[in-house]
């Protein structure tokens, strides 16, 4: 199936408009049916050491980093949260949800190529993007993950798999309810998405870095960029294995 990138619907309409609303609330329950938050857990867990500073890239309304929080924050304490998004749709009540789990927050509305470009103070112990890379186009993925790779030492996300079973699927969400927007962009979203090592030929070239992808669950399509050795002498060095070495299948959340 041919790569097809076409401009979704929820990217044009302001964060307060009641379609995108519905919108990012249908994403919620699709995530929660793709498995996503639990396939990012695993992915995230992967890191060497734990992390205190994690960024999410196309963060949305940041509901699924507050999942993970929750889940994290059990055995990380205090890790420093920045979500980045062109638009900030995080509510204060995701903020104070943050707050009680004791994980400082830090929203950006930024261009992503424009932030990654800006000089970081310190570079993030992980990144992460979910149904957001499939936006791009390979060039602007290449420029972006040579942007990640200079401030981050591990990199994971979850994209839509382009195949014929997902495609099928997005053709019927509006069985669940989904509205007009999210019925539009779930197929757009499927054509646009991910198979076989399309992310890893695009990260940069170097032994620096473990390289994973596959399929997970029955939609979604996984992507694991590990640094081998990290910057910080204290970090644990991980020993390299197989760049296509598969993940055990995650629990469903």
């Amino acid at each position: 199936m041919q790569r097809i990138i076409e401009p979704e619907w929820l990217d044009e309409l302001p964060p307060d408009d009641p379609q995108a609303i519905a919108s990012r609330r249908d994403l919620r329950r699709l995530n929660r049916i793709m498995g996503n938050a639990a396939t990012l857990r695993q992915l995230l867990d992967s890191a060497p050491h734990p992390p205190r500073r994690i960024v999410e890239l196309g963060s949305g309304d940041g509901t699924l980093m507050l999942r993970l929080a929750q889940f994290f924050s059990r055995k990380w304490p205090r890790v420093e949260v920045i979500l980045v998004d062109r638009q900030s749709a995080v509510t204060n009540e995701t903020r104070r949800a943050f707050e009680t789990l004791g994980w400082p927050l830090q929203t950006i509305s930024a261009d992503i190529f424009d932030w990654l470009k800006t000089p970081a103070s310190e570079p993030a112990d992980a990144m992460f993007a979910n149904l957001f890379l499939h936006h791009f186009r390979a060039a602007q993925l290449t420029e972006l993950f040579a942007l990640a790779a200079r401030r981050t030492h591990l990199f994971a996300a979850c994209e839509p798999l382009r195949a014929q079973l997902p495609l099928t699927f997005s053709r019927l969400v509006g069985l669940i309810g989904c509205n007009a927007v999210t019925r539009h962009d779930a197929v757009l979203s499927v054509r646009a998405g991910f198979a076989g090592n399309e992310l890893s030929t695009l990260w940069p070239a170097s032994n620096d870095w473990q390289l994973r992808e596959q399929p997970a669950q029955l939609f979604t399509h996984t992507f694991l960029a590990k640094k081998i050795s990290c910057a910080n002498p204290h970090d644990k060095i991980l020993a390299p294995d197989s760049p296509r070495k598969n993940f055990a299948p995650p629990d469903r959340p």
